[in-house]
């Protein structure tokens, strides 16, 4: 059927396939569930299920929550049924999109003030991660945000990060202080002793170097640890 012979006919005449698709464009993304936003990118039902019934159906599996939807891989989608390899794809595409738009321009003329704006700043990039990551965030001297890097990746309960390339990464980029992040996928906002030490450790570096180390965060996917504000900074 033409776009045109649809637009004559009553939404509820539409397939449920076609509904959301509808809605979107005479109405706005707003105007879709979570659901109908998902059955746009599934596009196509199967027997007895609509796109939108397999939209609610993955959601009800996450709670809801896209960011444990942002935390599934390829296989673990195409374990409903109707969701094949390219629907899979596309949907892992689209939440990464949502992830980038998240992040958008904040690496320019944004300031970070405080361990929120810090965390703002990062948790799009850590907080589905299935195992760890260190990133770091080179700040200028008003603490504008100049840059952010991923220094190493771990397994499910660690990862190593070399100093040297920490500051290595902040001399290149003439960054007056840094902040430190890794990311928990167990959800433990605890910092281990090895936490501790390592934030000791480029701090004392920090200062040889006149390169500020302001705070080290942990991120999960629940929230985050700020040393500052826990007053665990050496």
């Amino acid at each position: 059927m033409s776009e045109k012979s649809k637009d004559r006919l009553a939404i509820t005449s539409w397939s449920s396939d076609d509904q959301p698709r509808y809605k979107l464009m005479h109405h706005g993304s707003h105007a879709l569930s979570d659901s109908e936003l998902l059955a746009i990118l599934i596009v196509t039902g199967i027997r007895g299920q609509s796109a939108v019934d397999l939209g609610k159906c993955i959601l009800r599996t996450v709670d809801g929550d896209f960011d444990k939807l942002a935390r599934m891989n390829v296989k673990e989608l195409m374990q409903f049924n109707g969701i094949g390899e390219a629907k899979a794809i596309s949907i892992l595409a689209a939440l990464e999109l949502g992830r980038r738009r998240l992040l958008g321009d904040r690496k320019i003329k944004v300031t970070v003030s405080d361990s929120k704006s810090a965390y703002d700043a990062m948790a799009p990039l850590l907080m589905d991660k299935p195992h760890e990551e260190f990133w770091l965030l080179l700040l200028s001297r008003s603490n504008q945000i100049i840059d952010r890097f991923c220094l190493s990746k771990g397994g499910i309960s660690g990862t190593v990060v070399d100093p040297k390339l920490v500051f290595k990464k902040a001399l290149e980029h003439l960054a007056s202080g840094v902040i430190l992040y890794h990311n928990h996928p167990s959800g433990q906002l605890k910092p281990s002793q090895a936490d501790i030490d390592l934030t000791l450790k480029l701090k004392n570096a920090g200062d040889l170097l006149d390169i500020k180390v302001l705070d080290h965060l942990i991120i999960t996917p629940e929230g985050y640890l700020s040393f500052a504000d826990e007053s665990l900074m050496p």
